[in-house]
């Protein structure tokens, strides 16, 4: 992986999916700037807020003089429903950091890759991007989202030599699980471990592909989700 990819950007870096792929790119060579709220972190970044995205590329620039992959990872569960239990603060975090962050990272992310000559962009989106999750609509609905947004902008991005895919695991052993860890253990599901998840990424990294959302879940090689064609008009 390091003969192509020589620095790269990390969102949600300082644990679980996002921990686990830093220390796997720096094992293989490549420089790697992790951007979080939490510690450890080589610059504070609340992915919701777009200057924090703009900071983080700009020290990723400064430090290293360029951007080769940009994996925009950080993630939150919504903590409510659209019933009774709807929260519109919860909501609004939900949002701001899992479609936002995406969106932010990525307008932050692509004059540096541009400028390095193209790159990759990698968003941790989710199986509850493909499917529907009634446990956590909200959470599906941003995750849909960014399924979307990278679906659209591998075709734009694509003239500018830069490849956009998205990462969509089922429930991986991390703290975002909380409380539904219990009713998947409950249920029998399998919980997938965090390497399972980072052996999924380098295969996206090391594809020619553009556009895809490579599906995740235990017991499976993971590829892209074959998305069926929309019927057009008549």
């Amino acid at each position: 992986m390091s003969d192509t990819v020589k620095v790269a950007l990390v969102t949600g870096g300082s644990s679980g999916i996002g921990a686990g792929v830093a220390r796997r790119l720096a094992a293989s060579g490549v420089k790697v700037v992790v951007a979080d709220i939490a510690e450890p972190a080589d610059v504070r970044c609340d992915v919701s807020v777009l200057d924090d995205n703009l900071r983080a590329v700009d020290y990723v620039m400064k430090e290293h003089g360029r951007l080769d992959l940009a994996f925009l990872n950080a993630g939150v569960a919504s903590g409510c429903g659209v019933g009774e239990d709807f929260d519109v603060a919860l909501y609004r975090r939900a949002m701001g950091v899992n479609l936002d962050g995406v969106v932010f990272g990525a307008h932050a992310a692509i004059p540096a890759l541009k400028a390095s000559g193209g790159g990759v962009i990698v968003a941790t989106a989710s199986m509850a991007g493909i499917v529907g999750i009634p446990l956590d609509p909200i959470y599906a609905a941003n995750k849909h989202a960014v399924v979307g947004l990278i679906r659209s902008l591998g075709v734009a991005l694509a003239p500018d030599g830069i490849r956009v895919q998205a990462l969509c695991p089922s429930f991986a052993d991390t703290a975002i699980l909380g409380d539904a860890r219990v009713l998947l253990e409950a249920e029998g599901f399998p919980i997938m471990e965090v390497d399972e998840v980072v052996d999924a990424f380098e295969k996206v990294v090391a594809s020619e592909g553009t556009g895809e959302c490579w599906f995740v879940v235990p017991g499976r090689p993971s590829e892209p989700f074959a998305f069926r064609r929309a019927p057009g008009p008549r």
